[in-house]
């Protein structure tokens, strides 16, 4: 009998592929997004940043509130859009294997 190894998975871990995107362009367009993830990124860690993103939205939304401060509500909304950037571009990897 002879001894065959299995063959090795060399995809490796899936990466972020940089289609994640936020903040609007000039006059609000979609279209010109100012900021986009990174490609190369291990998926895991990407999910895991937005988690902590998403964290720090919930507690300055909730200090915004209670201190009717504006400021933190768009500390929030921006720190909202790059956790949204990085769940949009796992997504995309986990949907398209790419």
């Amino acid at each position: 009998m002879t001894d065959r190894k299995k063959p090795r998975d060399s995809s490796g871990p899936l990466k972020t592929c940089g289609i994640g995107s936020f903040g609007e362009g000039i006059g609000g367009r979609v279209e010109d997004r100012l900021f986009r993830t990174t490609a190369g990124h291990d998926l895991g860690y990407a999910l895991e940043q937005s988690t902590v993103l998403m964290s720090c939205v919930h507690k300055l939304t909730l200090q915004a509130a209670v201190d009717q401060d504006y400021t933190l509500v768009w500390a929030a909304h921006y720190l909202s859009g790059m956790a949204k950037a990085l769940v949009e571009d796992v997504a995309h990897v986990m949907a398209t294997g790419r």
